[in-house]
């Protein structure tokens, strides 16, 4: 039988397992559809939690009908449960699945991965940068909100994003030490300060080796735990950014906003982050700081060896939810014709 479907989604789920980067992702491109997701979170236990993303779905109370017009899914864990949905709801359910599922993609309706992750098909959507929560009108509020804080500080204010250790990279207080020392030389050079923001995996040590190598430097740094996260304040008032290289959410969010991204290596590395980074620099968003400058002879002044190494330039903002949201609304749609020619 016929299941009649609305051209464009009304409701919407976000299912994930509950990790923030997961949600993140999903509510980014739920909102950016125009719809207020619900928040679906799972936790299965064994062994349930052995077999996914392979198995069947645990039973979940909170996983029952009405089904909604479209489930976003990321997480391995969460994979399951969205193969049950699609299965419960005859395919009224259109599921998007959010990163590598690792099971086929023909499994669902559609499948967003990063350009790197190297995964194709006839339902594949590819981006370089990842879905995620920024929007033009939230950077404006962002900076109008945070600036206040910074107002003494001398212009340019260079937002720097410090990532932190991962399976791919290491960053331990010699590192930080290291990085600070540099910072603190680009804001004298420039006569500009320095707005920070560390993430959950700089650690504590790292953290404080560059407090202490920033010194009397003009700056101002988060300590992850004082008022509310300024990172959207960051990204809107800022003038220009110097991001760790070891996360491609915060690289691709710092190019959502079009302004010159430096890049600060890490020791490490992998070829998908390799294939990443040459993307980046490709698209024109990014450039690897180049600190001391190797374009200044050795007579240039500290500002004509700021400015080589932090040249301003302009290019496209990447935006990867609106290429998302283009590709579900036209699926959704011809899924709706299809359905509607059949019946």
């Amino acid at each position: 039988m016929a299941v009649d479907l609305p051209s464009a989604p009304r409701t919407a789920w976000s299912l994930t397992p509950g990790s923030a980067g997961h949600e993140v992702q999903c509510r980014g491109i739920i909102e950016a559809l125009g719809i207020e997701p619900v928040l679906k979170r799972v936790s299965p236990s064994p062994p349930w939690s052995w077999l996914a993303p392979w198995g069947p779905a645990q039973p979940n109370a909170s996983i029952a009908p009405p089904w909604p017009d479209l489930v976003v899914v990321s997480g391995r864990q969460a994979i399951p449960y969205a193969r049950h949905i699609r299965r419960a709801s005859r395919a009224r359910t259109f599921v998007l699945a959010l990163q590598n599922p690792v099971v086929s993609p023909s499994q669902f309706d559609l499948v967003w991965v990063n350009e790197h992750d190297g995964i194709s098909g006839p339902n594949v959507v590819r981006t370089l940068t990842s879905p995620n929560t920024l929007t033009p009108t939230r950077l404006v509020e962002g900076a109008a909100r945070f600036s206040p804080l910074w107002q003494s500080l001398p212009r340019p204010w260079i937002g720097v994003i410090v990532g932190g250790a991962s399976g791919a990279y290491r960053f331990e207080a010699a590192d930080a030490d290291r990085l600070g020392k540099t910072l603190a030389a680009i804001a004298r050079t420039t006569g500009g300060s320095l707005i920070v923001t560390p993430s959950r995996r700089t650690g504590a040590a790292p953290l404080a080796a560059l407090k202490t190598a920033l010194g009397a430097t003009p700056s101002w740094v988060w300590d992850l735990e004082t008022g509310e996260n300024p990172y959207f304040g960051i990204l809107g008032a800022a003038d220009r950014f110097i991001v760790t290289c070891d996360s491609v959410n915060m690289l691709g969010e710092a190019a959502f906003t079009g302004k010159p991204i430096h890049a600060w290596k890490l020791e490490g590395g992998s070829s998908k982050f390799n294939a990443f980074h040459e993307g980046m620099i490709a698209s024109g968003a990014m450039r690897w700081l180049d600190w001391p400058p190797t374009g200044a002879s050795e007579s240039a002044s500290q500002e004509q060896s700021a400015s080589v190494a932090l040249a301003a330039w302009t290019y496209h903002p990447l935006n990867a939810n609106a290429v998302v949201v283009d590709a579900v609304r036209r699926a959704f749609a011809e899924r709706a014709g299809r359905r509607g020619a059949a019946a």
